[in-house]
């Protein structure tokens, strides 16, 4: 028997608003430097691996992947616990990695985002400085950084990406804590990835770093000690749609299956890769799902 029209329109309505999330690919973000194109990667093959559909969406701004995940177009990219502390929550309290992680987990779980296991990598900003450069051989500190500044000679030149001027957690909380100030002569503001090679190439005598790049040791530079302990710390954890989440109860197994993988040397290791040896992020990453057991 042929149904009317009108109940074959409702019951289509209704199979529509029925239809569960899972039904839609994992929209899989991710920011625009080595280290979040490789995460990125990593996610979205093991993904599909596991059986899920998956689209990923990668090179995008800080603000503009958060902005993305909070309004539903991108489902997990892998965040930084202290960029949500201080960017995006403008909580400005020292905390300790525990605290970080429970504060943010706590207030973004009002925009619907959930917070998984955090991974022992540590993505903290450094400052580091290269061997055998008379300007900088005695700076080991921030400290020592500072006095220089302050002592008003022969100011070292710093290579910084176009946010760090700008963040709270980047060079206006650093002179105000370690009390020394900048010109715009002193500074030299490019992509991220620029940075290593600017110090590298002696283009620069200090450079902003992220303290898992591979190109530190690679081209053996020199952390600045943090000894007042002015960075948040940046463990990276997967960050997760909780709407998605729960139509998807195996994603969160996954995702915290990758992230126990996951250290500083790991993340240093498999930069080092793209960026030294110049080898693709998708067989780095598939290189490394393997070696790990992940798939």
């Amino acid at each position: 028997m042929k149904l009317p029209s009108r109940i074959l329109a409702v019951a289509a309505i209704a199979a529509a608003w029925a239809m569960p999330v899972q039904a839609k690919p994992i929209v899989v973000g991710g920011k625009n430097f080595t280290e979040q194109l490789l995460l990125t990667e990593i996610t979205a093959q093991l993904l599909a691996k596991k059986g899920f559909e998956v689209e990923k969406r990668d090179g995008l701004g800080s603000q503009v992947l958060r902005d993305a995940q909070v309004n539903g177009q991108v489902d997990v990219y892998w965040e930084y616990t202290g960029t949500s502390l201080v960017t995006y929550n403008k909580v400005n309290e020292r905390l300790d990695a525990k605290d970080t992680y429970e504060r943010v987990k706590a207030l973004d779980a009002k925009l619907g985002l959930t917070w998984l296991k955090p991974s022992a990598a540590n993505n903290t900003y450094a400052l580091a400085v290269r061997q055998e450069n008379p300007k900088t051989d005695a700076i080991k500190t921030l400290s020592d950084l500072a006095t220089v500044f302050n002592a008003g000679k022969d100011k070292p030149v710093i290579a910084v990406n176009a946010e760090f001027p700008g963040r709270p957690d980047g060079l206006p909380g650093l002179q105000s804590t370690y009390g020394f100030k900048t010109s715009r002569a002193n500074l030299r503001s490019m992509d991220s990835g620029l940075t290593y090679q600017a110090l590298k190439d002696g283009q620069v005598d200090v450079a902003l770093v992220f303290a898992t790049d591979g190109r530190i040791k690679g081209f053996k530079f020199r952390i600045l000690t943090d000894d007042k302990g002015f960075f948040p710390n940046y463990a990276a954890v997967p960050v997760v749609r909780t709407e998605v989440l729960k139509a998807n109860p195996k994603l969160q197994e996954t995702l915290e299956a990758l992230s126990a993988k996951l250290d500083d040397e790991v993340l240093q290791g498999l930069n080092a890769k793209v960026d030294v040896d110049k080898a693709s992020i998708p067989d780095v990453s598939r290189e490394f799902l393997n070696t790990a057991g992940l798939i």
